[in-house]
């Protein structure tokens, strides 16, 4: 199944944006009359009728909406440290899309090795992962954001920070409660500042460990991704 997005849709006739008309002119040779599926990443799949056809804006009647519920009433949300180089984080950003992530932010922290992001780039990857995967919740991508800025936001859940320096830290499966909301500290490649441990450690955070091999940083993301949401699933 093809699967197009468009954002806040609303009533019955909605119009796809000038990529996604391309693709629905150019590439498929789709017509007036013809049927295509929508999502709007707020958990709504939508089978359209297309009825005026432009490579610049197609517009679509709606003719079905189905609404899908979140896969878990956990929330999890990561935040991680963009990698120096940036394809690396792209590959996070789609695959964790494509298992389930909520709420993904930017962590600039003391050692990250890029500072700067180019957040217009990295929607568009989550959008296409939600795609390709068939997904009907997009998740929510945040503005990158300082690490010792982070900690002023509020998070109802538990609270994690990825970090195994003094080797008696309890894995992550071991130290999350399935069906729980959470919240994730992924570091950069240079690891965390003291200061920073310190910091997330005062705040609450839990240091856990990822398993037994040191892991790349978006590796790292992909498996406390993974580990919960399949803990969520077994608990189901």
């Amino acid at each position: 199944m093809q699967l197009f997005y468009v954002s806040g849709i609303v009533g019955n006739i909605c119009m796809l944006g000038e990529e996604e008309s391309w693709h629905c002119v150019r590439v498929l040779r789709l017509r007036e009359g013809d049927e295509i599926n929508l999502t709007d990443g707020c958990g709504n799949f939508h089978l359209g009728r297309m009825t005026k056809v432009n490579h610049k804006g197609c517009l679509v009647e709606i003719l079905q909406t189905t609404h899908l519920e979140r896969r878990s009433n956990a929330w999890l949300h990561i935040a991680i440290a963009p990698t120096k180089n940036i394809e690396r984080f792209e590959w996070f950003l789609e695959k964790a899309t494509e298992i389930g992530i909520d709420e993904i932010t930017p962590l600039i922290c003391e050692h990250s090795e890029r500072k700067v992001v180019k957040l217009p780039r990295l929607e568009k990857v989550v959008v296409s992962a939600m795609k390709q995967s068939l997904k009907s919740w997009l998740p929510i991508l945040n503005e990158p954001v300082n690490f010792r800025d982070f900690f002023s936001q509020g998070f109802a859940g538990q609270k994690f920070i990825a970090w195994c320096e003094t080797g008696t830290e309890s894995e992550l499966y071991k130290a999350y409660e399935t069906n729980s909301n959470v919240l994730i500290l992924i570091g950069p490649e240079g690891d965390y500042s003291k200061p920073e441990v310190d910091l997330a450690m005062k705040s609450g955070f839990i240091p856990v460990s990822l398993g037994e091999s040191r892991l790349r940083t978006e590796t790292a993301g992909i498996v406390a991704c993974h580990t919960v949401d399949l803990m969520n699933k077994v608990a189901r």
